[in-house]
């Protein structure tokens, strides 16, 4: 790697050239500008350990003869040492200054970096609609109104926008900081700049530096034919906000179902309870009775006793798992009497007990008794 092509500079340029070159490709390549861009991170470490090489003299020579390269991070990651200063008298406790003391500030800051902890996803949100059983039935379209953490557009969710041109005032533009340890100097890279020398980022008027913005904005579900009560159907990324560089939360939405008069639900099929008279089932006949997708005709056998089902196959609901595929209509007797009013009616119905004259209670007093 060439550090002169890294920062698109001559091997002859002057220091002037070299902070020139870092101060427009720092603009351009910075993390700040560019959250969560993994290339432009790297980027941006090459350019700043070609301009730590190449604006230190003694670095630049070494580099130019022997082609030797120190990056910044290894050789002032967080405090760098510079030397010894024996030009101040040093007295009190700076005098007394420990090895620990000396070097806690580095330990720190690397017990800090290693602790930072990965951007956190945005978290989910869960609401609830309710539909009519033939919605669920058909399927279709609902617009549901969310409120949600957006990134704000102001400053793309980084919370910070762009200072004017200017020297940071901490480091007064050299991008680092000296600290004293009795007759120890040591620096380390600005944390108000972040080492650029730069005037720093300033917080977003729009979302006073959050990075994040609540939003209320229409949302369009999409609700599967045959969707049963307290289905949880998942809309991507419609969640809330993450942090820079992390995803974003998903929508969740419970549907509920209202019940129908009618009809009765289990799994994919579909229950109903039809009345039929005694001459109907006594005799047998064929009667009509609704379905979820029109009338259906039912052939009802002579001697059908109340409580007899018959299955309808491929007339339920259709399934949201299998495509293609439906649940049955499951149909339910329930005989109906009707009101003896007439004497005439009162007589075939004796007439019709001294025919049919069995004992239809006769084995359940016989399983009673034994």
């Amino acid at each position: 790697m060439d550090l002169y092509v890294v920062l698109g500079v001559s091997r002859g340029a002057t220091t002037t050239d070299v902070k020139r070159a870092y101060r427009r490709l720092a603009r351009r390549f910075h993390p700040d500008i560019n959250p969560g861009d993994q290339a432009a991170a790297l980027r941006f470490r090459q350019i700043t350990d070609a301009y730590e090489t190449l604006i230190d003299p003694e670095r630049r020579h070494r580099y130019d003869t022997l082609g030797e390269v120190v990056s910044a991070a290894a050789e002032a990651s967080s405090y760098g040492f510079e030397g010894f200063d024996f030009s101040v008298s040093i007295g009190g406790l700076d005098a007394t200054t420990t090895f620990g003391d000396l070097f806690a500030d580095v330990l720190r800051a690397r017990e800090t970096g290693r602790s930072t902890p990965a951007a956190a996803r945005g978290a989910d949100l869960h609401q609830a609609i309710t539909v009519s059983f033939e919605d669920a039935w058909r399927g279709g379209e609902r617009t549901l109104t969310v409120v949600r953490r957006v990134p704000c557009p102001g400053c793309s969710g980084t919370g910070r926008v762009r200072a004017g041109e200017g020297r940071c005032a901490a480091c007064h533009g050299a991008g680092h900081v000296r600290s004293r340890r009795g007759h120890m100097v040591f620096s380390r890279p600005c944390a108000t700049c972040g080492g650029t020398g730069h005037q720093p980022p300033r917080p977003c008027p729009a979302c006073n530096g959050q990075g994040i913005q609540a939003r209320s904005e229409p949302v369009l579900i999409r609700i599967p034919p045959g969707v049963a009560d307290g289905t949880r159907l998942r809309v991507a990324e419609r969640g809330h906000a993450g942090e820079p560089g992390a995803g974003t939360g998903d929508l969740f939405v419970t549907v509920q179902v209202l019940p129908h008069p009618l009809f009765r639900r289990e799994g994919d099929d579909i229950h109903l309870t039809v009345p039929v008279a005694i001459h109907e089932a006594a005799l047998g006949s064929r009667i009509d009775v609704p379905g979820p997708d029109g009338v259906v005709r039912v052939r009802i056998p002579p001697g059908t006793p109340s409580g007899q089902r018959f299955r309808l196959r491929e007339r339920g609901a259709p399934s949201p798992r299998e495509p293609g595929r439906r649940g049955d209509l499951i149909v339910e007797v329930r005989l109906v009497f009707p009101p003896v009013l007439d004497e005439r009616s009162k007589e075939l119905l004796r007439e019709f007990g001294r025919i049919n004259g069995e004992d239809v209670r006769g084995e359940l007093i016989r399983k009673e008794t034994n």
